[in-house]
């Protein structure tokens, strides 16, 4: 049985929809400055997200999701996430995420002055990252 106690509310917002809504007992993400667990009551703060996994618990259950760039504000008893997009693994694409991953590791590696190198990075990133928990979640 949960305890009502430690929960807190979270909404996570993409531009496409309200991709989750709920109370769970903690929740990660990767922030700018690195991968941050927050629990009911944690201190008032906003930080910049980037690509990584969000990790919502809730009693013994955890649902993972692909969460690329955004921000979070977290308000003592409630969390809001604005993401750019956020994926179940259900909804990924792995062959898509592979073909991505060779897209900008061929970008990286070219010599082509034009190359925007961070965009690229990023990029890479997300697919790497869609890739990794698409396949956990198909084992």
């Amino acid at each position: 049985m949960a305890d009502n106690s430690k929960m807190f509310q979270v909404q996570v917002i993409s531009p496409d929809r309200i991709f989750y809504e709920g109370d769970v007992d903690m929740i990660e993400v990767r922030t700018s400055e690195g991968d941050m667990g927050i629990y009911k009551n944690h201190i008032p703060l906003t930080a910049i997200l980037v690509p990584g996994i969000l990790k919502l618990k809730k009693d013994s259950e955890q649902k993972e999701a692909a969460l690329h760039d955004g921000f979070i504000e977290i308000l003592g008893d409630r969390v809001i996430i604005l993401a750019e997009s956020c994926e179940w693994p259900e909804e990924i694409d792995i062959n898509r995420a592979e073909e991505a991953r060779i897209r900008a590791e061929r970008r990286l590696k070219s010599a082509e002055a034009e190359i925007n190198e961070t965009r690229a990075e990023m990029a890479l990133r997300r697919a790497l990252i869609r890739k990794e928990l698409a396949e956990n979640y198909r084992r």
